[in-house]
């Protein structure tokens, strides 16, 4: 690690959910603006191990890295914010830290001492984030610290962090992101919980050096100075965060609070060299607001019967990588949530498909909804409309294709009917027996895995190179016995891992159908604003091309 290494600790007060991840995000995207190499750490409270059991539709995306670790939502905005990709070393659980700590203890590692909250569990909390450090070889890290003031859960990261503080005084700093709310009688942002949720920081040990502050509207400089009095604060300390249309105008909203003077003054440093980042950055604002054309895409699910809000949290990557690939094609994309299930109990409503440019079947587990997920396949393939398959939404497409093409009607998905017989998509033989033993999560194919694509095909096209390497998450393939028939009846497994064994990619030719690819992997994770995925890309352009987009659509 870097002599003088800096810490920046982002912690919540009043109210969880106001945006820590984001507010995180764009420090580290602005100190990059600087010249200074960050590396972003997200910490969470809840004692599980990682995030891969957790439900979507409440905790949000479970995101995936290249290592197959399996965390929270926050580390995709932080590697799209960053332009980077995270190690397993920038996530943790209250949960990771025990089980280390407990079964660290239990192998005698700790020489018969009495094993404790602190120091060990402080102790090995402080190991982690200098590893994280260490990786990447950073100046500055940016610690996200999970849950709120007051939280029983997160108390020990905080009093790690103040530790830290004490040990190197001018290296640590800390952002408390408060919300400041409007009573609907009064009209007028309220200081008071933001001063209380100071106090409480304050009783842990620990001062802010900055505070952020969330609300529906700026902060105008009245409230400001009310807010650095009764906080022992600077005036210029107190950032202001109003709601606004895009996340990623946020960190042009800081700078106009200056607020990478105030982080460099606290923490002793000087601007190493302009590199232009930000520059970039606002022109890829600025794309989102200029777009000319709209794009109206239907993004099909299995259980799309729980509203908008949870959707765009569990579904959150999948969003933001067509939003890249759209604006840099001066486009904007309006998303549509389709619940398959209203096509399996009304099979005319099918035919609303017609209104849409493009169609999305993004990843899912379990039976419920399917039926109306291969409908949804079939009506794209027959009426030439893009359709993009990601993971589950290849398996089906797969599924689809032999029922309906090649004529197996009972084809199905072992994860659905492992006694049919033709069952195109299942489990691998040396799995099965993991799932006997209840072993499910070894059967998982998590993070980065290479993939050969195909000369000529759609997918080696759009990515402009025969090998490349994404994230998985899923525990199906398509089942090699039916490989040959399956691609004989018209369908291309257009890339492979590089043993040949495993379908990584399914598409029907340029020829017969103007776009339809389904991948194994989930691709949206690898999205950048700077960088849009090359297969949404493609995917965009050919719903571009459709008779439908062409037709209307046009942004006034």
């Amino acid at each position: 690690m870097k002599k003088n290494h800096k810490y920046i600790f982002v912690i919540g007060g009043v109210m969880s959910g106001v945006g820590k991840g984001i507010a995180s995000s764009s420090i580290g995207k602005i100190l990059q603006s600087k010249g200074f190499k960050v590396n972003p750490v997200k910490v969470d409270p809840y004692l599980n191990v990682d995030a891969g059991n957790m439900n979507p539709t409440e905790h949000g995306e479970v995101f995936v890295l290249d290592s197959g670790l399996e965390t929270d939502q926050d580390m995709g905005n932080y590697e799209r914010f960053l332009e980077m990709d995270l190690e397993s070393e920038d996530y943790m659980t209250s949960g990771m830290i025990y089980k280390h700590v407990i079964d660290k203890e239990r192998n005698l590692g700790y020489r018969g001492k009495c094993v404790e909250a602190i120091p060990h569990i402080t102790e090995e909390i402080i190991t982690r984030w200098k590893k994280s450090a260490e990786t990447h070889g950073s100046d500055i890290s940016l610690i996200e610290i999970g849950g709120t003031i007051g939280d029983y859960q997160n108390i020990l990261f905080i009093e790690a962090a103040r530790t830290l503080k004490i040990k190197h005084p001018q290296d640590v700093m800390f952002i408390m992101v408060s919300y400041l709310p409007v009573p609907g009688s009064l009209g007028e942002m309220k200081t008071r919980p933001t001063q209380n949720a100071v106090r409480q920081l304050n009783s842990y040990g620990v001062q802010p050096d900055v505070i952020i502050a969330r609300g529906p509207h700026t902060l105008d400089i009245k409230r400001k100075e009310k807010i650095a009095i009764a906080c022992a604060l600077l005036t210029e300390n107190v950032i202001s965060a109003p709601d606004i249309e895009s996340i990623y105008d946020v960190p042009l909203n800081f700078e106009r609070d200056r607020i990478s003077s105030v982080l460099l003054k606290t923490l002793h440093m000087r601007t190493k060299a302009h590199n232009g980042e930000l520059e970039e950055w606002k022109k890829f604002v600025e794309k989102r607001t200029k777009a000319k054309k709209q794009l109206k895409i239907a993004v099909v699910g299995k259980y799309f019967d729980t509203g908008d809000y949870t959707l765009s949290d569990a579904y959150v990557s999948v969003i933001e990588a067509i939003k890249f690939s759209s604006y840099w094609k001066d486009t904007n994309t309006k998303l549509t949530w389709i619940n398959s299930k209203d096509f399996e109990t009304n099979p005319k409503k099918i035919e609303e498909l017609k209104n849409y440019d493009g169609i999305i079947v993004p990843g899912g587990f379990g039976e419920s909804g399917i039926e109306g997920v291969i409908m949804t396949i079939e009506y794209a393939r027959k009426n030439k409309v893009p359709y993009l398959g990601l993971c589950y939404g290849m398996q089906l497409a797969v599924v689809e294709f032999c029922r309906n093409v090649i004529g197996w009607k009972d084809a199905n998905t072992a994860e659905i009917n492992s006694k049919g017989t033709h069952t195109v998509i299942d489990i691998m033989e040396h799995q099965k027996k993991l799932l006997e033993e209840g072993r499910y999560g070894a059967t998982m194919r998590l993070g980065a895995y290479p993939a050969i694509l195909k000369s000529g095909s759609i997918v080696q096209n759009a990515y402009g190179s025969k090998e490349v390497s994404e994230r998985h998450r899923h525990r199906y393939e398509v089942n090699p016995k039916y490989v040959k028939e399956i691609e004989e009846a018209g369908m291309v497994f257009s890339g492979t891992s590089p043993d040949g064994k495993l379908m990584e990619y399914a598409e029907l030719p340029k020829a017969t159908h103007p776009f339809f690819v389904g991948t194994q992997a989930h691709p949206e994770f690898k999205a950048r604003p700077l960088h849009p995925h090359p297969l949404f890309t493609a995917f965009v352009e050919a719903c571009l091309k459709t008779p439908t987009s062409s037709q209307s659509h046009p942004l006034k």
